[in-house]
């Protein structure tokens, strides 16, 4: 008996300390090179958009060099302006939900989503 309650306050306390990380400070990808080159903006949409979707994300258009990417996971919502060149691109956090962003700080995992994401962008590139 004495054992079941040690191990029930073990896994409480595991699971309290993952729901309380630190915030940290939100990572903005900029100047994330785009390797290699692309023949074309629409290149760049396409390889954006399909890593975005590859990764769960929502990813609407917004006009020349610009995407949207929305990421809903639970009760938890990330948004973020892509933009782009033949270059480069730019991940920009825009909003969110239940992330308890301060205007300077975010919950964790945001910033492993975005990590995530580049990454999911580099991988695509070199699949073009």
């Amino acid at each position: 008996m004495i054992r079941n309650v040690f191990k029930f306050a073990i896994v409480f306390l595991a699971v309290l300390l993952a729901a309380c990380r630190t915030p940290a400070p939100v990572n903005n990808v900029t100047a994330e090179p785009l390797v290699p080159a692309p023949a074309s903006l629409a290149d760049v949409q396409k390889v954006i958009t399909r890593a975005g979707v590859g990764q769960g994300w929502q990813m609407l258009p917004a006009g020349p060099g610009k995407i949207q990417g929305t990421l809903l996971i639970r009760d938890h919502k990330a948004v973020v302006d892509i933009t782009y060149d033949l270059k480069t691109f730019n991940i920009k956090y825009k909003d969110s939900t239940n992330l308890g962003y301060d205007g300077t700080n975010i919950h964790p995992n945001y910033n492993v989503w975005i990590e995530s994401l580049t990454r999911a962008i580099r991988s695509q590139m070199t699949l073009q």
